[in-house]
């Protein structure tokens, strides 16, 4: 690739509603090696390979970005640690760290993560995200259709040797794990996470219906509040959660409530896909391709393109679950978790 980063001094990120893109959540694939029943279908067709952008390619727009204004980055899916080569982009955007990017993360779902933590503590990961819905192996194989709960557990214990802090994310999901979120809370408190529940995302074709098992974060709070004290928390990560001490357990819980309480007034993050599409705002379908900017018309082209994508990113999402269609076509997956 032939543009280098001299001719990219461009201004910074910042929308039509005044916002600045500090955080990109950058997708590697669209491939996972769990079929969660809320994320997709079980019967999921990936992406073509040569759909897909090239290590290379990840770290030039990386770069792009790092350059015009972003201060960390999130790798996603599918499963970032399935994708070949992703050692090697983990690698690359280390070196970042400190010139430019303050912080590299990752959300996995831990099946890989005994294997790859060493590599990625000595690229600069200093914490992650693990999805974990369950501590039961029989409710996490019904969930995930075929995963394996000791595997995740030892990705998880493997980071944290290596000195990666691990925070928790759980899906409550009506009906199936609810009665599990408190278990969870007092686990992380123990083993030295921190926990986040996050509201089912409409989004996608599964083939259960979703309103059958969407649980509002507001019902878990105060079932909560009749054991702890919940204290908020001005803690932030960048992310869209909002944070709560819970003293009696030395833990601190997140919730993320796409559905009962829209979080999109401070949105400082795009996403990138793993075929070079972004898109201004997870609940709708604005977007630019890459692509073919990058292969084809070099850096000032993928700069007008982003400058278009940021004039048009939305003030917020509007979801809606029901159970007549999802909120919007394309599955978690695809966007990046």
């Amino acid at each position: 690739m032939e543009t280098t980063l001299d001719t990219l001094a461009e201004p910074g990120l910042v929308d039509g509603f005044g916002r600045r893109i500090t955080y990109l959540r950058l997708s590697v694939t669209d491939r996972c090696d769990l079929r969660c029943r809320y994320c997709m279908a079980e019967h999921t067709q990936f992406l073509p390979k040569h759909d897909i952008l090239t290590v290379e390619e990840l770290t030039f727009l990386a770069d792009m970005f790092i350059t015009r204004g972003v201060r960390r980055i999130r790798l996603t899916g599918g499963e970032p640690l399935v994708r070949r080569g992703v050692g090697e982009l983990v690698r690359s955007l280390g070196t970042r760290l400190g010139y430019g990017l303050d912080e590299l993360t990752l959300t996995t779902n831990g099946t890989q993560l005994a294997s790859f933590a060493e590599r990625l503590s000595a690229a600069g990961v200093r914490r992650l995200n693990v999805s974990l819905d369950t501590l039961r192996s029989d409710r996490f194989l019904r969930i995930t259709r075929r995963g394996n709960l000791r595997k995740v557990l030892d990705g998880i214990a493997a980071a944290r040797s290596v000195g990666i802090s691990v925070k928790i994310n759980m899906v409550a999901l009506k009906g199936i794990n609810e009665d599990e979120i408190g278990n969870m809370l007092a686990w992380c408190a123990a083993e030295g996470h921190d926990l986040t529940l996050i509201e089912t995302m409409p989004l996608g074709e599964i083939e259960e219906d979703r309103t059958s098992h969407y649980l509002p974060l507001d019902v878990v709070k105060r079932r909560l509040e009749a054991r702890y004290a919940l204290r908020p928390s001005l803690y932030r990560t960048g992310g869209p959660a909002r944070y709560y001490d819970v003293p009696e357990l030395g833990v601190r819980l997140g919730m993320i409530t796409p559905l009962s309480a829209n979080f999109c007034e401070g949105c400082n993050r795009i996403r990138l896909t793993a075929t070079g599409t972004v898109y201004g705002c997870l609940g709708h379908d604005q977007k630019v391709e890459l692509r073919k900017l990058i292969r084809t018309g070099g850096a000032q082209a993928v700069n007008e393109a982003i400058d278009q994508l940021l004039a048009g990113k939305p003030k917020g999402h509007d979801f809606r679950i029901t159970a007549a269609a999802p909120a919007l076509a394309r599955h978690m997956n695809v966007t990046g978790g």
